[in-house]
């Protein structure tokens, strides 16, 4: 945050702006929308859509909330300009991108569902389940904490792969922003397609590499015949006789980790991707016990500008907040609560989630910590305990929507008119490209 000293009422003018601003991107059916988004903010248990209607911020009727994502047409261009505003003061931010699974696996009139990726504490079964994927995108605005600020909340088309929404999502992002931004992902992002296809995005990229990788090194020089080399000698992830000499290494003592040795090489490159360079950075933490939850090793890349590696080699570090982020959206937002029969519908209320998530974070410097009687004060406040404390706080900025107009009761289905069963659809299956 900047250095001058801001005070609460600015804080809370601030707030106020946000949803006014908010309010008028929100398009159609603006009003159930937003008093649909305080009402989520409001509740704290949830069983079933219909119940958001009970809340004293939703002055509809129940069917209202349903209405609203059947007319709502959110502006997300305008919601992006919004979120971007709040950032103006980052020099460098910290983007973030993951992607996650709504499983539907009973929706058969559901159009568009696909075979996504889900971990299950099963032992043995597969990792995947049926439904829709979504592509996040969001910035870390602190060093320590849980706090994920998504900028871009989108589902992934069955069109489409996780790859290429998270370059749309870069590109969209990081073009608008005053300076270069670092983007952390995950190894599902360290691969040649990744690379080759966000090369031009004016950001840097550190990304998790998975351990049994084999990459190249540079060329050797032309020997003035035949055909150039693009490639050198393997870097064999596997193989620690193929490493060769790193540039630099790190030995330090982290509060966090504990005894770490960092070693950095440079020129690498996937076989796929020759013409991308990397800095290849190995983590490596002696004392741990070597298991999956607590690794020995992480190979991580760097991709861009020159890595700064006394500073650099920890930031990958703050990656995880946006885990916090899916489960503070699945668990607290509700957002796989509903059961909606479009995936327009999904996409609407999905829309919603980085709004409110912005709006906590912004009221955060005007509320106090209210917890229940078996929690324990934080200083330092989570999207869950902001959410805990806003019902004071709405109630004293108010809300930008209008009260409901009366219109009388609906005519109903039109009689003699027959009744159609819904279309099911299948399970759109991804197969890779054959050459």
């Amino acid at each position: 945050m900047p250095t001058t000293i801001v005070t609460a009422t600015e804080n809370l003018n601030r707030l106020a702006a946000f949803r006014q601003a908010a309010y008028a991107a929100l398009g159609q059916a603006r009003d159930a929308l937003f008093e649909l988004g305080d009402a989520v903010l409001l509740t704290l248990q949830a069983n079933s859509f219909a119940e958001f209607s009970l809340s004293p911020a939703f002055r509809r009727q129940w069917p209202s909330v349903y209405e609203a994502l059947q007319d709502g047409r959110p502006d997300r261009s305008a919601l992006l300009r919004l979120y971007l505003n709040q950032m103006a003061w980052v020099e460098r931010p910290i983007l973030v991108g993951d992607h996650t699974a709504w499983s539907r696996l009973e929706a058969y009139t559901l159009r568009d569902r696909t075979i996504e990726h889900q971990p299950t504490p099963v032992p043995g079964a597969k990792p995947i389940t049926v439904g829709q994927g979504y592509s996040t995108l969001a910035w870390v605005p602190e060093s320590r904490g849980s706090w994920a600020l998504p900028l871009l909340h989108e589902r992934i088309a069955s069109t489409s792969s996780p790859i290429q929404m998270m370059v749309a999502q870069l590109r969209q992002v990081c073009t608008r922003l005053d300076s270069r931004s670092l983007a952390l992902l995950d190894a599902e992002y360290g691969c040649a397609p990744f690379v080759k296809a966000s090369a031009e995005i004016p950001c840097d990229k550190l990304m998790r590499l998975r351990s049994n990788l084999c990459l190249r090194t540079a060329p050797p020089p032309y020997p003035g015949w035949g055909r150039p080399a693009k490639h050198g000698r393997k870097f064999k992830f596997r193989d620690a006789r193929t490493w060769g000499t790193p540039i630099d290494t790190l030995e330090l003592d982290d509060s966090d980790l504990g005894h770490v040795v960092v070693r950095v090489w440079v020129n690498l490159h996937f076989q796929k991707a020759p013409d991308q360079p990397l800095w290849v950075i190995r983590i490596e933490r002696p004392q741990s016990r070597g298991t999956r939850r607590d690794p020995r090793g992480l190979w991580l890349a760097w991709c861009g500008e020159p890595l700064p590696v006394r500073d650099g080699w920890c930031l990958y570090f703050r990656r995880p907040a946006v885990d916090h982020w899916y489960r503070f959206a699945k668990q607290s937002l509700f957002w796989l609560l509903p059961r909606f029969k479009t995936p327009e519908q999904a996409e609407r209320w999905s829309d919603l989630m980085p709004l409110l998530t912005w709006e906590l974070w912004l009221a955060r410097p005007v509320v106090s910590d209210k917890p229940l009687p078996w929690q324990k004060p934080q200083p330092i406040l989570t999207p869950g305990r902001v959410r805990q404390s806003l019902g004071a706080l709405f109630a004293q900025i108010g809300t930008p929507a209008h009260a409901p107009k009366p219109r009388g009761k609906s005519v109903g289905w039109p009689t003699g008119r027959p009744r159609a069963k819904a279309t099911r659809y299948a399970i759109v299956k991804k197969r890779p490209k054959r050459r």
